[in-house]
């Protein structure tokens, strides 16, 4: 892949309201251990919104409502190797948590953390994203 065209990755980014306040779930990405949001490839034949919600419940052990109007998009650049990168282009999507799994696919491999939306853009490291989880912190009303 050239870092000229970006790689299709969809995510998911899950929250709850607890008290009428959101919390955001971050994971641990499996290698670097980073706070992310899941994410994954685009899959031919699975529509973007799908495959987020797809990606909460794998890595994440979360299922719910997912919005199917992309909350925002951002770039970085994915490690593939110790040698090799491919810069991403990421389309998040709202996920609202309903089912929190004791039991899922990559819980062997990953840490999950509620987190408020202050709290999440402090610990994740792509500034786009940084904008999107603070902008799920401010008040509509």
């Amino acid at each position: 892949m050239s870092n000229r065209t970006p790689a299709t990755q969809y995510a998911a980014l899950p929250f709850r309201l607890r008290n009428g306040r959101p919390e955001i779930l971050l994971v641990t990405s499996r290698e670097t251990r980073r706070w992310i949001i899941p994410k994954g490839w685009a899959e031919e034949g699975v529509k973007p919104a799908a495959m987020a919600a797809r990606e909460a419940y794998e890595e994440a052990g979360v299922r719910g409502s997912v919005d199917h109007r992309p909350f925002g998009n951002y770039r970085y650049m994915k490690r593939l190797s110790a040698n090799k990168s491919v810069l991403c282009a990421v389309t998040v999507f709202l996920l609202e948590v309903d089912e929190v799994l004791d039991d899922w696919p990559e819980k062997d491999e990953r840490e999950r953390r509620w987190l408020t939306p202050a709290q999440a853009a402090m610990a994740v490291g792509e500034s786009a994203l940084v904008e999107m989880l603070l902008r799920l912190g401010i008040p509509t009303d």
